[in-house]
């Protein structure tokens, strides 16, 4: 079991956390925001949070993510954030929207760098077919620009259509073009995938822990991860391939992602898995979810 964390970070740090929030910095703007895995003591005083800060997130009483932004003068947002490692170069446009997610999950880099790495590899291997990327639950598409950036044809799944816009713009920001969007249902758009034969050379996925599709579909982690595994299975390419999950859900430990990784996909090769964590400055680890990868 491994412990990772990103290490190419120039824009962004987490300068503390405990008491259930976290301290951060990205780019000229200091944030805090809720943290539920914070459960230690902070290092530095309540005082020297709120004098470092520009903007604390409020969480709604009867909401796990909405709530509200307060923002002292002269901040402005949107705002943009870069982000450069291993040749990629990266422009993301961060906000204050009603929930605390702000545009980027910093502790993913992490994951975008073994993308970026295996799907280059494929590229130089294959030269003459693009490798297939669909990226699941994609979010504002850090994974997808890293892939393209490599040189992957990528499909960018999400089911919110202002998000799609938002992932558009990141593209466009860091100068790529040509992912293909779809406002949809994952699990319903995987499940037409499979029954179209279709395969894919990596694939992607970062669900949560519940949700909406477009049209009204429910998403329950604990009832649909193992049959969209199963359906992943059916989709990634026998002969060469990689596959990145990330879970951000309290209840799902690394070795619960273990077992079903390993029962849906027993011939598996090279894997690694364990949890994402964020140090922050004065030494603690915060985690941020557990990850399993593996390739071919």
């Amino acid at each position: 079991m491994q412990l990772l964390t990103p290490t190419h970070w120039r824009d962004y740090r987490l300068l503390d956390s405990g008491g259930f929030e976290k301290l951060e910095q990205f780019g000229p703007y200091v944030l805090i925001r809720p943290e539920p895995q914070a459960v230690w003591d902070r290092a530095l005083s309540e005082k020297e949070w709120q004098q470092r800060a520009h903007a604390t997130f409020t969480r709604d009483k009867n909401s796990q993510e909405r709530g509200e932004w307060h923002a002292k003068p002269g901040m402005t947002h949107p705002w943009m954030l870069d982000y450069e490692a291993l040749g990629m170069r990266f422009r993301f446009r961060l906000t204050l929207p009603a929930f605390k997610h702000v545009g980027i999950f910093p502790e993913q880099a992490a994951n975008w760098e073994y993308i970026y790495e295996h799907t280059q590899a494929m590229v130089r291997r294959q030269a003459e077919r693009v490798p297939k990327v669909l990226n699941l639950f994609a979010y504002t598409g850090g994974a997808s620009l890293a892939a393209k950036a490599a040189g992957a044809d990528v499909t960018h799944v999400d089911a919110v259509k202002q998000v799609i816009t938002w992932s558009r713009e990141n593209m466009e920001l860091s100068g790529l073009q040509g992912i293909r969007w779809v406002v949809e249902d994952a699990l319903k758009f995987v499940k037409r995938e499979v029954r179209r034969g279709n395969r894919y050379q990596g694939i992607i996925l970062d669900p949560p822990a519940y949700g909406r599709g477009p049209a009204g579909e429910k998403w329950l982690i604990e009832e649909h991860l193992n049959e969209m595994l199963k359906l992943c299975a059916d989709l990634l390419d026998p002969d060469e391939h990689f596959f990145v999950i990330n879970l951000y859900s309290l209840g799902f430990s690394a070795l619960i992602v273990e077992n079903l990784i390993t029962t849906t996909f027993p011939q598996a090769q090279h894997p690694e898995f364990g949890e994402l964590y964020l140090p922050d400055q004065s030494g603690k680890k915060l985690p941020l979810g557990t990850f399993y990868r593996f390739w071919k």
